[in-house]
């Protein structure tokens, strides 16, 4: 049998002595770091301790029993995707049913063939590695809040009312920009730019999940609750304004391009949710609030200032902001006027 890439950190869990040093011994030779627990309640400390590839689970032991622990790591967050073969002297349909039911593995009788348990660890720690990767994945092209909600309750299409804020923020004249400029500029200027404005809007709560070119959308209120989220967006959008202040200092002293951004910021109702299909989907939200905060980030252009909200996020700021009224202004879609508002 063909031995799986890299070593797995493994978990034996047995109240039998012989048992776990024999087990050990076995894996180890295989090239696996092994460590043991002769109890459930070990078993737990050590899992929420450091992470493993892989628990070996003795069925029958005292304190608490193999099925419990199996139990109390699916329903743990940061446990349950550590796959678990349950071992048992038990030759009985039933246990073994009862095992896969509750979601481990795979299950294997004592005494231990040694080739099956060789296939059988490392086909586990083969699906564990994939596991890993998709969450990588989700990671990278995710937001982590965004990625955690999918590894928590999957994927499924369609979406719910909720009550968020949302945020629009483009570079001004930057089809100017790439046309008087060579694409390696360009890529970098827009690397720094994007790192400065995602730390400023996840530090206040708020989920990047579009970016189109030099443009992003940023939603505050969901994936995750949040009842600040008018003020938080709002506080994101100053404090991207603030960095890019002193992003523009370094870019002049280097002699580099130098960029102005609008902000466009709309709270209220809308739809949040996954909308494409099962094979290219992306987290959004839809809605007139949406369609709102995209028209005010254009509209800075016009009014010469960076950060524009409507009359439901100013509703909702406390007096240590800044804001001026700019009026109605009556914007395509809209069969009445928007009171807007900048702030500084």
């Amino acid at each position: 049998m063909k031995s799986i890439r890299e070593p797995g950190q493994l978990l034996i869990v047995d109240d039998n002595r012989v048992n776990r040093i024999l087990l050990a011994r076995g894996l180890e030779q295989q090239g696996h770091i092994i460590e043991t627990a002769e109890n459930g309640v070990q078993a737990l400390e050590k899992l929420r301790a450091k992470p493993f590839d892989l628990v070996l689970l003795d069925i029958e032991m005292p304190e608490m029993n193999g099925y419990q622990v199996l139990e109390t790591c699916l329903k743990d967050s940061e446990l349950r995707d550590i796959p678990i073969i349950m071992t048992s002297s038990l030759d009985e349909l039933n246990s073994v049913v009862k095992c896969i039911e509750l979601g481990a593995e795979d299950y294997l009788n004592k005494p231990i063939n040694p080739i099956l348990l060789q296939a059988r660890v490392n086909a586990s720690l083969e699906k564990k590695h994939l596991r890993d990767e998709q969450r990588k994945l989700f990671h990278t092209f995710a937001t982590k809040e965004v990625a955690n909600e999918l590894m928590k309750s999957g994927f499924s299409l369609g979406g719910k009312f909720v009550e968020a804020t949302v945020m629009f923020a483009d570079i001004r004249s930057f089809t100017s920009i790439t046309e008087s400029h060579n694409p390696s500029e360009i890529i970098e200027l827009l690397n720094g730019y994007f790192a400065l404005m995602f730390e400023a809007i996840v530090r206040h709560g708020g989920t990047v999940n579009q970016m189109v070119g030099d443009g992003l959308m940023a939603v505050f209120g969901v994936p995750l609750p949040n009842e600040n989220h008018c003020e938080e967006a709002v506080y994101a959008a100053i404090e991207m304004v603030h960095l890019l202040k002193g992003f523009n200092k370094q870019q002049f002293d280097l002699d580099k391009i130098q960029i102005r951004i609008g902000i466009g910021i709309a709270s209220g109702r809308m739809i949040a949710g996954y909308t494409g299909t099962q094979y290219r989907a992306t987290y959004t939200c839809i809605g007139d609030t949406v369609n709102l905060a995209a028209r005010l980030e254009d509209h800075t252009k016009q009014a010469g200032n960076a950060i524009l909200v409507d009359r439901n996020t100013r509703d909702q700021l406390n007096e240590s902001f800044v804001v001026e009224a700019l009026g109605p202004m009556l914007f395509k879609g809209k069969l009445q006027p928007i009171q807007i508002f900048s702030v500084k």
